[in-house]
């Protein structure tokens, strides 16, 4: 189910594992995954990221192992799994609490719409700011105005990024 959300996401999947290549290629089918990349050492999981950096793409990998730390601090966003080794928890910039993979696609849709908030406040508060400021330089602002319309502005702002806080997949 997570990688259907991924890849509904727009996300490409890869299963990067050090495991046969037969064996990765039928769990990759069972999944669902666009790509499997097997029989791959702990050091070359780094170099297989840094080749998709290099031709473009930012790259997330999700691990739990001693050797997925390599890769999960090379990764653009390293996803380790709490109930993983501390190297990987240690290497990685999330640290999945829940158990079950489909805090992945969560993670990034809440990533997705915090990203979209700060833009949204940013857009308000510099329109807010163009528009106060050579009012106020040229006295045409009430100084009490102003500060009552800066404080509604700062209220905007912190109801705008609350609503996260209803955040639901």
């Amino acid at each position: 189910g997570a990688v259907a959300r991924l890849r509904a996401m727009g996300l490409r999947t890869i299963l990067l594992t050090g495991d046969r290549q037969g064996a990765a290629d039928i769990v990759g089918r069972e999944v669902g995954v666009d790509e499997v990349v097997a029989e791959v050492l702990p050091t070359d999981k780094a170099a297989v990221i840094e080749r998709l950096q290099a031709s473009g793409r930012r790259v997330a990998m999700v691990g739990d192992g001693i050797n997925d730390a390599a890769a999960l601090a090379t990764a653009n966003l390293g996803l380790a799994v709490v109930s993983g080794t501390d190297v990987a928890m240690k290497s990685a910039d999330i640290i999945l609490v829940r158990s079950s993979l489909d805090a992945i696609p969560d993670a990034i849709a809440l990533a997705r719409r915090t990203l979209r908030t700060i833009r949204g406040n940013l857009v308000w508060a510099f329109a807010y700011n163009v528009a106060a400021i050579p009012l106020a330089a040229f006295g045409l602002l009430n100084p009490l105005i102003a500060g009552l319309a800066m404080s509604l502005s700062s209220v905007f702002v912190v109801t705008n990024s609350m609503r996260l806080r209803r955040f639901a997949t």
